[in-house]
Parts: structure tokens; C-alpha cells; sequence
């Protein structure tokens, strides 16, 4: 497996291509820093004090950003996308079933590794959550204090967050700016119910994102799922369409991969 992925990676890997992962970097850090220097403690004060009518929402929706339910769906699809693959009889259908393995192994990975990650940054780093600061700074750090108390920065919920909407973006452009916005409510819920600094979120949500363009930039290099233009970010090399199941009973599209529901819904076109 290996030796064919590197042999991949020199076949598709043919030069040197236009990234900007230092400008996002710069840019994610000063915008970390000033929500620090100037939102942290204005707005941490603010929640504590005063009661908000978001809190119950903001408390339904928070655990969206856990990645447990998303980690589960995407491996049960892409070990029925190998099945179907095996199983198939014809060779656009193996394709298709491939294609939507390597969907789910995309999602995967992205959410699996960016979170873990998060969450080794937020042990090291230790920064008390606005709850349980002890003299009131916002830069109130314990490193590798291995307490929930001090594992605010980076939010491991808005990486998350950040990395399904991101993927989602990549691979359905049209929906990027809903996406976006998701992003911001279900991210800063966080921050309304009181466990999170705005930092932390903005952390998590910006470090998500960029991890989910830089799986889609690996991929690429092996000439798997997506490819990577000159300038942008990457790109699907297939469309992903979702189709409407008709009503009648039984039926299904032509070619289509017999997978469970929600899958079903999809249909690469």
C-alpha cells in the first residue's frame, strides 16, 4: 500500500505548486491575537454576568462539534463503499464505489487528525477556561495540567467544526458561504455557553480549515479525489451531486451504489 502511494505521489507530483500556507498562517495568528488582547475578556465577562436567550440554542447545537457521530458515519461508508467495490460487476460501478470511499476516508482523516492534534495543543498549552479562571486573566496557562479546566485553547469542538465545513466546501463550492456561516454559530455557541474564550474558537475553527485544504493538497499529490488549480483551493476532480430519491418504492438511479441511507442519497454524476 505504501509503494503505491508513493508511486502515485510520483506520477501526479510533477512540480512545485502555488500554496499559500504561510499568509493563512500569519494572517490566523493575528487575528488569534488580537480576539486574545481584545474580545477574550470583554466578552468572557459579558456571558458570565449576563443571561442570554442563545444559551438554550447554543446548548442544543454544541454538540455538533463533537466528532464521535462523524468518525463513526464516514468509516461505516467507506467500508461499504469497499464492499460495494469488491462486489461489483461492473467497472463504472467499482469506480463509483471507489470514488466514494475515498470521500469518506477524506473526511476521515481530516476530522480524526486535526482533532487529535487539537487536542494535544490544548494539554500542552493548558489555558484555564473562562469558568474556572483563578485571578482573572484570560492568559491564565497551566501547561500539561491534564484537567478539563485547563483545555481551552484551542477549542477541539470548533476544530471540528472547521474541518467538516471546510471539507464540505471543497467538495460542494456552491454551498461555501452556508457553510461559513454554520461554522460561526455552531464555533461561537461555544463562547455563549460559557466554556470557551473567542480565541479559542476562532483558533480551532481557522486550525479545522486549514487542515481540511491540506488533506485535500495530499490527496492531490497522489492523484486521489481532488486536484489542486494553479491558484485556489483544491477541487474535486468528480462532481458530487445529491440527488432527490423518487417516491416510488424499489426504484433506484441507474448505476447508483446500493449503499445505506443517507448514502443512498448520493450519486456521483
Amino acid at each position: 500500500m505504501i509503494a503505491k502511494l508513493k508511486r502515485r505521489q510520483q506520477r501526479y507530483c510533477t512540480g512545485s505548486r502555488a500554496n499559500c500556507h504561510f499568509a493563512f498562517l500569519l494572517l490566523a495568528v493575528n487575528f488569534i491575537l488580537l480576539a486574545v488582547f481584545l474580545l477574550d475578556a470583554p466578552v468572557s465577562a459579558y456571558v458570565r454576568q449576563s443571561p442570554s436567550f442563545l444559551k438554550p440554542i447554543s446548548n442544543a447545537i454544541t454538540d455538533f462539534g463533537t466528532s464521535g457521530w462523524i468518525l463513526l458515519a464516514s468509516s461505516v461508508l467507506f467500508f461499504e463503499a469497499l464492499t460495494s467495490a469488491r462486489l461489483a460487476r461492473h467497472c463504472k460501478a467499482r469506480f463509483e464505489a471507489l470514488f466514494i470511499g475515498h470521500v469518506a476516508a477524506y473526511v476521515f482523516l481530516s476530522i480524526a487528525l486535526s482533532g487529535l492534534l487539537a487536542n494535544l495543543a490544548k494539554r500542552l498549552i493548558g489555558r484555564a477556561r473562562p469558568l474556572f479562571q483563578t485571578d482573572g486573566s484570560v492568559l491564565d496557562l497551566s501547561p500539561l495540567h491534564g484537567s478539563y479546566r485547563f483545555e481551552s485553547f484551542p477549542s477541539g469542538h470548533a476544530t471540528t467544526i472547521g474541518a467538516i465545513m471546510m471539507a464540505v466546501a471543497l467538495m460542494a463550492p456552491r454551498y461555501r458561504v452556508p457553510c461559513l456561516v454554520l461554522a460561526l454559530w455552531l464555533g461561537f455557541s461555544r463562547v455563549i455557553i460559557g466554556a470557551h474564550f473567542p480565541s479559542d474558537v476562532m483558533a480551532g475553527l481557522l486550525f479545522g480549515a486549514w487542515f481540511s485544504v491540506f488533506m485535500a493538497s495530499q490527496f492531490a499529490r497522489h492523484g486521489l479525489l481532488f486536484d489542486v488549480p494553479a491558484e485556489g483551493l483544491p477541487r474535486l476532480m468528480r462532481r458530487l451531486p445529491l440527488r432527490r430519491l423518487p417516491r416510488r418504492a424499489g426504484w433506484r438511479w441507474p448505476g447508483a451504489i446500493t449503499l445505506p441511507s443517507p448514502v443512498r442519497l448520493l450519486r456521483i454524476g
